[in-house]
């Protein structure tokens, strides 16, 4: 018999960001591809939501990142969303991430910097930080998603406005 490989246990999240938030009070991000960052209103066609992003709903608060893949730089406004309408899955297709289409007001820009490379030192998943949580959710995989944030990292991020 050859050697014993231990199964390969994944980061988890700290317990300062819930998977599934609390409707209540939950506040969102994006991560995408934004054209104009100085637009009053921003629209989003289907996009992947991820850690509770799929609960997004008219009148939640969002921030806003313009995707590094597209481009962009990062943390670029805070608002509000106006319509939130979930996307119907392809038939025939087991496994689908769920996606969400919205469209955000603008209520404010970011007035610092905030990224990829600002947050990519902090990758201990374990720490309880909200640049932890925003690393993990935003780049550990890099694809564009609306996710969910927890109280901390809401309340981080509204220090960059």
């Amino acid at each position: 018999m050859g050697p014993t490989i231990a199964p390969r246990e994944l980061p988890r999240l700290p317990r300062t960001a819930p998977l599934e938030p609390e409707a209540s009070s939950v506040k969102f991000a994006i991560k995408a591809q934004v054209d104009d960052v100085r637009a009053e209103t921003f629209a989003f066609a289907a996009q992947k939501t991820m850690y509770g992003g799929k609960h997004i709903a008219a009148g939640d608060t969002i921030f806003v990142f313009a995707s590094e893949n597209e481009g962009g730089q990062g943390l670029v406004a805070r608002g509000v969303v106006v319509t939130a309408e979930a996307v119907a899955k392809k038939p025939g297709i087991a496994r689908q991430t769920p996606r969400v289409s919205v469209t955000i007001r603008r209520t404010a820009l970011a007035k610092r910097r905030l990224g990829r490379a600002e947050l990519k030192r902090f990758a201990d998943w374990n720490d309880g930080r909200p640049e932890t949580e925003l690393n993990f959710k935003f780049y550990r995989q890099a694809t564009d998603k609306i996710v969910g944030l927890s109280e901390n990292a809401a309340a981080f991020l509204e220090r960059f406005f």
